[in-house]
């Protein structure tokens, strides 16, 4: 017993001390927390917590992005951590959530887009097969959307529809058994409703033919006329239906997608630091949103002055708090950060930057350069040239890629991937992201070996972007530079004269990235 004390002592500590570094402080926020980009707003269900237990789950869903930033795309992370703050503390929860997300024997959440798909089209699958009386009842039903549109939702007939009682038994059993115990229960809430609506004078029945067979569904789910033992004993007595089974179908299903993916899908997919790659409306939302906080700072300000008061007004409550504003820049103000926080992969922008390199501080040496940021993913770098050009560059993957081998042995020229961009902030202010991004009509099948260039670097030089000229090169000694026209990112040169002398080098990594 006593070793279990400490153990839990521990992880309480454990968790205060991540708390602290993601936010500055254990104490919660007034203002909402930025949650991370995996989360659906439309899903962030809190089963009747109080103010104070949303911003705690808040908290811990934005800890656990911290901790583990493979997810991408989890929507069901957050309901789950809510139903599990109402039966222990915060810590608790957190590394209950973290067990469950690092599960590698039963799959618990899924993580990603691919993986969420999948998980649709097995409880499809195996419906037609062990519930198909009730299946077909469902595909004639769906009219013109179709079956596919309604099995899509199939998690939210459980987590978002099922009173209270329901889910928790139902959330019980799976805590033991993983993502299958959902499945049955998907199987079991459509042969119930199939029950219900066969006869064509029900309510049920009369609801899905005026409203739709998905309203119809979420309704009998919210007032499921069963109660939490007979859900469950319809759930487990669906025969032959085996967790073999399940898993085959599964597993099969994945193969199908991601070979789908392969022949279907852009060069990007090659990369993982290329998900979530952002869209161009969603880089304007970003940007107007930075550009509304910092009018509404100012206004705050104004207003504080004149009513004779020091501290700042509340910001704009979607918004939480930046993490790139506690950057101190020998390079770039407020303005051109939050412009060029605007840039960024949307899914970065959550996380903290932190200085890796400098030249003021490190040193002009492309040695201690590698020792302080080879091992980083992504990394920013920001030049401020003599004549006080400002420019640089986002680097999707880690410049220790410099020293891998081909198949061959032969360590490859150049590394990268396609959501490396370039940008100028003085005197032009301008992103200039790869051509193979452009919306242009072109195919990736056109793109020639030379648009492909990103990243190159040896014990000699740095180089971003390349075929027909280089973007950015730098040398050894982090002092002289040049930069030109370039194929991969189609940029014009980043400083009128081409050749440039290096005043200050800053290199940020993301924190949890």
């Amino acid at each position: 017993m006593r070793r279990s004390h400490h153990m839990l002592t521990q992880a309480e500590l454990q968790y205060s001390l991540t708390v602290h570094q993601v936010f500055g402080t254990v104490e919660l926020p007034d203002k909402p927390i930025m949650l991370p980009p995996f989360v659906e707003a439309t899903h962030c269900l809190g089963y009747h917590l109080t103010r104070k237990g949303r911003a705690v789950a808040d908290r811990v869903v934005s800890v656990l992005g911290y901790a583990c930033p493979d997810i991408t795309y989890s929507p069901s992370l957050y309901p789950i951590t809510a139903a599990l703050l109402h039966f222990m503390p915060e810590e608790e929860c957190y590394h209950c959530m973290a067990s469950l997300v690092a599960s590698k024997e039963k799959m618990f959440i899924t993580q990603t887009k691919l993986l969420n798909e999948v998980t649709w089209k097995t409880v499809m699958q195996i419906a037609k097969k062990h519930a198909k009386s009730a299946a077909q009842h469902l595909s004639r039903l769906s009219g013109a959307i179709g079956p596919e549109r309604i099995y899509a939702d199939w998690q939210w007939w459980i987590l978002a529809a099922l009173p209270f009682p329901h889910l928790v038994r139902v959330l019980d059993c799976f805590f033991h058994e993983g993502i299958k115990v959902f499945y049955r229960v998907a199987l079991a809430i459509l042969i119930l409703f199939h029950k219900h609506t066969t006869n064509q004078n029900s309510e049920w029945y009369a609801e899905a033919t005026k409203n739709g067979v998905d309203h119809a569904i979420d309704k009998f789910c919210r007032n499921m006329p069963v109660s939490p033992t007979k859900l469950l004993r319809t759930a487990f007595t669906i025969r032959a239906l085996s967790s073999q089974y399940i898993s085959r179908v599964f597993i099969k299903t994945e193969m199908t997608l991601k070979s789908k993916q392969v022949i279907t899908g852009s060069r990007l997919v090659r990369s993982r630091s290329s998900d979530n790659l952002p869209t161009s409306q969603s880089q304007v939302n970003i940007q107007m949103m930075s550009h509304t906080l910092t009018i509404r700072e100012r206004m705050s300000e104004e207003t504080c002055k004149q009513m004779g008061s020091h501290s700042p007004g509340p910001r704009a409550l979607s918004m939480g708090v930046y993490p790139i504003q506690s950057i101190k820049s020998q390079i770039l103000d407020q303005s051109e950060l939050f412009t060029l926080w605007s840039w960024l992969p949307v899914r970065i922008t959550m996380y903290q930057p932190v200085l890796l390199y400098t030249t003021e501080e490190h040193g002009c040496s492309l040695t201690t350069f590698y020792v302080r940021v080879e091992h980083h993913e992504p990394t920013l770098l920001m030049i401020k040239t003599c004549n006080n050009e400002v420019f640089g560059a986002y680097c999707s993957t880690r410049w220790f890629e410099r020293n891998q081998k081909d198949e061959r042995g032969n360590r490859q020229a150049y590394f990268g991937t396609g959501e490396t961009f370039l940008f100028s902030l003085y005197p032009e202010r301008a992103k200039y992201p790869w051509v193979g991004c452009a919306a242009d009509g072109r195919s990736d099948e056109k793109l020639s070996h030379g648009s492909e260039l990103f990243m190159a670097a040896d014990s000699k030089m740095i180089t971003i972007g390349g075929g027909d000229g280089q973007a950015i090169w730098m040398d050894e000694n982090i002092r002289y530079g040049k930069t030109d026209r370039c194929s991969t990112f189609n940029n014009p040169p980043l400083c009128p004269s081409g050749d440039f002398e290096i005043r200050v080098l800053e290199v940020y990594g993301f924190a949890g990235a």
